[in-house]
């Protein structure tokens, strides 16, 4: 049996372009949104990078600041080892009133002191050893010098110069074996020491009833030892 198509071409060929354009339309329509979802994808991920580059410019920014101090900060640190160094060669680190505080203790009533000197050395060509006792040495620091002075830079050994009276030559004897066995000072040695006779006028104390008197009540002439003790703060070991 043969079957008979009453349906005409141009319905057919209708039918045929509607699905085609249904199709066309279909496929668009899935193209669009393909580009819909790769633009907002696109999108978020341009934002993302702006924020990261924008991140990145103001850790650069940080960096940069950082790095200025720090290169600010490198210069203050040479220039204060410069002065630190040169405050190195000046302080000769020694401390006058440690010192005086020792004598103090050292020197006996019958002793009396006049003056004491300290006189900045550089050290020798041969460098004298410290004392044993390099562990109970002290460290102290040098007072201010007159402006006439001109002292060494760099390290120097202080010469401590000692000028007194002393009842006689024994306290003396005494005194000088005291500074030996102090930590605080060595090569002790005696500048020189004779008798001297000073004027009882001279000295200032009360008129007491009982006190001694000469003839015509003019008092005698006091007999003393003058001397004169050299030696060196013992602040420095030989390395």
């Amino acid at each position: 049996m043969k079957e008979i198509d009453f349906l005409p071409e141009w319905y057919k060929s209708g039918q045929r372009r509607e699905i085609n354009y249904r199709t066309l339309c279909v496929a668009f329509g899935g193209v669009f949104i393909v580009m819909m979802v790769w633009n907002f994808i696109a999108a978020r991920s341009i934002s993302r990078t702006e924020a990261a580059l924008a991140e990145m410019a103001e850790m650069r920014a940080e960096a940069e600041r950082v790095s200025k101090e720090s290169s600010d900060l490198e210069g203050e640190i040479a220039g204060l080892r410069k002065k630190l160094a040169s405050i190195e060669k000046i302080d000769s680190r020694i401390d006058v009133a440690g010192v005086l505080a020792e004598l103090s203790f050292l020197i006996d009533e019958k002793i009396v002191v006049r003056s004491v000197g300290f006189a900045a050395e550089k050290f020798p060509a041969k460098k004298q050893k410290a004392p044993g006792s390099a562990g109970n040495l002290v460290k102290v620091a040098r007072g201010p010098a007159p402006k006439s002075a001109s002292l060494p830079l760099g390290d120097v050994r202080f010469k401590v110069t000692l000028n007194g009276l002393a009842a006689d030559g024994g306290e003396v004897a005494a005194l000088i074996c005291k500074l030996e066995e102090s930590p605080y000072f060595w090569q002790v040695v005696l500048s020189f020491c004779h008798n001297k006779n000073i004027s009882a006028a001279s000295v200032s104390r009360p008129n007491k009833p009982g006190n001694a008197r000469g003839a015509g009540g003019v008092e005698p002439d006091i007999k003393a030892s003058e001397f004169e003790i050299n030696c060196y703060l013992a602040n420095y070991r030989e390395l």
